[in-house]
C-alpha cells in the first residue's frame, strides 16, 4: 500500500470505437465473473473478466456524482492506480437510446423463441447474449440495480 494521501484512481473504458470514459475516481464497482469488485486507489494489481453488467464510478471531483456505464463484458486491468476496462462495447447512461434498447430486447426474445423451436443451440446462445446486453442497457438507463 502507498501511504501517499494524493493517490488517485483513474478509470478508463476503451472499446474498438475509442475511449468511452476517462476520469479520476474515488471508487470503481464492477461485476466480475467471480463476483462484485470495489476498487479504490492503491489497490493491488489485478486482472478480471467482466460480466455484461453496469459499471459504477464514484467521482472524485463530486462525491454526490456516480457515473453509470453499460459494459458488455470484457476485462478489467488494475495497475499503478489506473483501472482500465477493455470491452467490445460500452455506453454511458446518458447516451443510451432506451427505445433502441427495448427494440433490441424484443428482437432478442423473438430470436430465443425461434432458436428453441428450431433446437438451434448456436442461435440460442447468440440471442441470449443479445438479450443480456439489451437488458443491461435498459437497466442502466432506468437506474435499476438488478444486475
Amino acid at each position: 500500500m502507498n501511504d501517499s494521501k494524493s493517490s488517485v484512481l483513474t478509470v478508463n473504458i476503451v472499446t474498438p470505437d475509442g475511449i468511452i470514459y476517462n476520469h479520476p475516481a474515488k471508487m470503481l464497482i464492477v461485476q466480475a465473473m467471480d463476483g462484485s469488485l470495489g476498487i479504490m486507489a492503491d489497490h493491488e494489481p489485478l486482472v478480471a473478466t467482466l460480466k455484461i453488467a453496469k459499471v459504477r464510478i464514484k467521482r472524485l471531483d463530486d462525491p454526490s456524482q456516480e457515473d453509470e456505464i453499460a459494459v458488455n463484458g470484457g476485462f478489467l486491468e488494475m495497475n499503478n492506480n489506473i483501472a482500465s476496462i477493455v470491452a467490445d462495447s460500452a455506453e454511458l447512461k446518458d447516451n443510451i437510446d432506451l427505445s433502441r434498447a427495448e427494440l433490441a430486447r424484443d428482437r432478442a426474445r423473438r430470436c430465443i423463441e425461434e432458436a428453441k423451436l428450431n433446437k438451434d443451440a448456436d442461435s440460442l446462445k447468440r440471442a441470449t447474449v443479445a438479450l443480456q446486453r439489451a437488458m443491461n442497457r435498459i437497466n442502466v438507463k432506468n437506474g435499476n440495480n438488478d444486475q
